[in-house]
């Protein structure tokens, strides 16, 4: 794909993206990822690296050390699968009913391994390099355990850097940028209790369908009146349950969803106005409320510094024109936890448009959490090559302490 990309590195290619293959073909969910962190352990353990398991439960991490510089990079990648029926049929395809590597964390294994393969045997750097691989990002909060069990303290870096594929880059481009890249997220449960009866007489009960239904509406205000046009934010119900029989008031109803945002501020202000329209309203009506709001996810904003030496070193790979500004999404990642913690930087790489799928794959699109995708193999190298030159050029021989 790239003459710049080692090629030591183009030569495990084949044998990186059969381990990439194992992995998508018995995938793991959320903190139960046994398997897929003994292969990555053993890998590490067949190249001399040290490892240490069991931080967030099933996470591993690499320490890779050449020199006497005190200064360390982490690298982290993700394991986890997702809890959906995989349409492909190809041979790799999911051999377990509902669940699937429907986001590429089995390419990001895969590259990060080929990564440490190289820096351990080839990588010319002085200082340390902590190979991090993480448990449950979807939902999990797999960035977080670690850290709480200890991440940063046993294995201290100067600074954090993870990649996540993108369906909307073409092979062999990269996107990076300054600032929140995408948001923090919380989850709210509306429990709507009114009075049940007989669907032929609804004057005797209070109808908390009703109620609910005039709560959808209400709750979409917030984005359209109760915040800031130029910030970024969404409220989206996506459950409503309610009722058993056609002829039946019910005598509850549940609303849930998603609210998600760049900043705390307008989060905060998403609590407040779901909270008081959802207790408001049902007192209007008669009808008890339970009201509850979690918070998942904090946003992704990558340092400044961090992002421009990240995005230098893309530009030395693939050239100026294919290295692209990161337009902010409002999905969530649970890499956010790091970088509260540590200066980094979470870029995207270009997964293409679902050509590179063989025989067998599903009719639907090659996107991130589609029952059709698949990672691409062919950009397991560049992948690594960039690993390889972050670390190297941040670690570089002769550097300032």
């Amino acid at each position: 794909m790239n003459t710049r990309i080692p090629a030591e590195i183009l030569a495990t290619s084949s044998s990186i993206a059969e381990i990439r293959r194992q992995i998508h073909a018995h995938p793991e969910l959320c903190f139960d990822e046994i398997n897929t962190s003994e292969v990555i352990a053993a890998k590490l353990t067949e190249w001399g690296i040290p490892v240490h398991r069991g931080l967030g439960k099933t996470g591993v991490v690499g320490t890779i050390k050449k020199g006497s510089s005190a200064r360390a990079i982490g690298l982290r990648a993700d394991m986890d699968a997702l809890p959906m029926q995989e349409m492909n049929q190809f041979e790799h395809a999911s051999k377990i009913p509902g669940r699937m590597h429907g986001c590429g964390h089995d390419g990001h294994t895969a590259m990060l391994l080929s990564a440490a393969e190289y820096l351990v045997k080839y990588g010319n750097f002085d200082g340390t390099v902590q190979v991090i691989f993480q448990p449950a990002e979807e939902g999990g909060g797999g960035g977080r355990e670690m850290i709480k069990d200890g991440l940063f303290k046993l294995f201290p870096v100067d600074a954090v850097f993870g990649m996540h594929n993108f369906h909307d880059l073409d092979v062999g481009k990269f996107s990076v940028s300054p600032g929140p890249v995408l948001s923090t997220t919380g989850k709210f449960k509306v429990v709507i209790r009114g009075k049940g009866g007989h669907a032929a007489l609804p004057h005797n009960g209070v109808d908390p369908i009703v109620i609910g239904a005039g709560l959808v509406q209400a709750f979409q205000t917030i984005v359209s009146r109760s915040k800031d046009p130029t910030a970024a934010g969404v409220v989206s119900v996506t459950m409503f349950h309610a009722g058993d029989a056609i002829n039946v008031i019910s005598e509850t109803c549940e609303i849930s969803g998603s609210a998600r945002a760049f900043s705390y501020e307008v989060l905060d202000m998403f609590e407040k106005r779901l909270g008081e329209i959802a207790q408001n309203i049902c007192a209007a009506h008669g009808a008890e409320c339970n009201f509850e709001f979690r918070r998942n996810y904090p946003p992704t904003i990558n340092s400044a510094a961090e992002a421009e030496f990240a995005r230098t070193v893309m530009v030395s790979l693939v050239g100026e024109e294919n290295v692209q500004p990161q337009i902010p999404t409002l999905g969530a990642e649970d890499f956010g936890f790091m970088l509260q913690e540590k200066p980094g930087a979470y870029c995207f790489i270009g997964n293409g448009d679902g050509n590179h799928r063989g025989h067998g794959h599903g009719q639907g699109a090659c996107v991130l959490h589609n029952a059709s995708y698949d990672f691409n193999d062919s950009i397991i190298p560049l992948g690594s090559a960039y690993w390889v030159r972050l670390s190297e050029r941040w670690l570089s021989v002769g550097a300032a302490e």
